[in-house]
């Protein structure tokens, strides 16, 4: 089925009705739109460094190197669906007062000094990039592209039929804000990712544990939270019978010392 086709089709099957509820779940982007879309927000990151101030790997080697562990010990658990389809590109972004990360479609991932200086242990850190890891091998961020912006729109946004359209929706991208389905689905396959490493598989958990004490950071502005987010991690993890012993071989200190 072609583009046009496939996209005639949802149209009739969603009944044109933007923002129903009928979207929930749906989405008109491809695999190949996924990772397209992800790469057209990484150049527009690239390209605004007042903004993002991506860290220069050639310069913090040893940064990257240690971040790049623990995304690919996370990558090669078996629920990662598309491990080999995405590039999975990371960045660490040089902002030590915003405790954030975040994942674009097609894998490209972003992690905030803040965030990093923040966290006491790796494996806290495992499970916050299991989590935006799960937002982009699940795809919810394009399925929340067709959801807020309505078939009609997306149809235009993939068909070329408006250029300025696509600049505004990369531009509100990053701060796409996750449904509290989609939030609790990236917990527990943060769960799951880390039960088949030496992570302690609620690592998470001790995330959103630290954030309860302190101020409303920018994450949680677009991972909306919940009561009982802490406990139902743990609870996973216990349930599957995971590991939950903090990692003995991490050297979070020197993850830390290596950043500027």
């Amino acid at each position: 089925m072609t583009r046009s086709a496939r996209l005639a089709a949802a149209l009739v099957l969603t009944g044109c009705t933007e923002g129903s509820s009928v979207l929930d779940g749906f989405n008109l982007f491809t695999i190949d739109e996924d990772i397209e879309l992800g790469q057209q927000i990484r150049d527009e990151i690239a390209a605004s460094p007042a903004d993002y101030p991506i860290l220069d790997e050639s310069e913090h080697p040893d940064a990257y190197s240690r971040i790049y562990a623990i995304r690919d010990t996370v990558l090669e658990t078996s629920p990662v669906q598309h491990a080999d389809d995405f590039a999975w590109e990371t960045f660490i972004i040089d902002d030590d007062e915003t405790l954030n990360a975040f994942a674009a479609p097609g894998g490209y991932i972003y992690v905030y000094t803040g965030l990093i200086r923040f966290l006491e242990h790796e494996d806290e850190l495992a499970g916050v990039m299991g989590h935006e890891i799960a937002h982009a091998d699940l795809r919810h961020s394009t399925e929340q592209l067709t959801k807020a912006y309505g078939v009609q729109t997306i149809l235009s946004l993939l068909l070329g039929e408006d250029p300025g359209l696509a600049a505004d929706i990369l531009q509100g991208l990053v701060g796409l804000s996750f449904s509290r389905e989609d939030e609790t689905e990236a917990d527990e396959f943060s769960v799951l990712y880390l039960c088949e490493t030496l992570y302690a598989a609620d690592g998470a958990a001790g995330f959103f544990e630290k954030l309860e004490g302190a101020s409303l950071p920018e994450f949680i502005s677009t991972h909306p939270n919940s009561d009982t987010r802490v406990e139902d991690i743990r609870a996973l993890a216990e349930a599957l019978e995971c590991d939950t012993v903090l990692n003995p071989d991490g050297d979070y200190a020197g993850l830390i010392s290596s950043l500027p």
